[in-house]
């Protein structure tokens, strides 16, 4: 009786995850929304600046800032 149910619960999981894949067509998202505006491209050193430098520069700026308050290390 358990593979029975074993069964029958992987046969609906499985429906249920090709029914959710079927509806959910990427074709859809080419159809614009009333009120979609999309904002103008960003350059190849606008991205760059955007998602590496300025990560690298804040990570480097909170660095600094535990390495200057920090108050573990007292030097005599």
């Amino acid at each position: 009786m358990d593979k029975k149910n074993a069964l029958r619960a992987g046969a609906v999981t499985a429906g249920t995850t090709l029914m959710m894949l079927l509806m959910s067509s990427p074709a859809l998202a080419l159809t614009r929304d009333d009120g979609d505006d999309p904002a103008p491209k960003l350059s190849v050193v606008e991205t760059l600046g955007l998602f590496v430098a300025a990560p690298i520069v804040l990570f480097l700026v909170i660095v600094g800032l535990v390495m200057v308050l920090d108050k573990s290390k007292k030097q005599a």
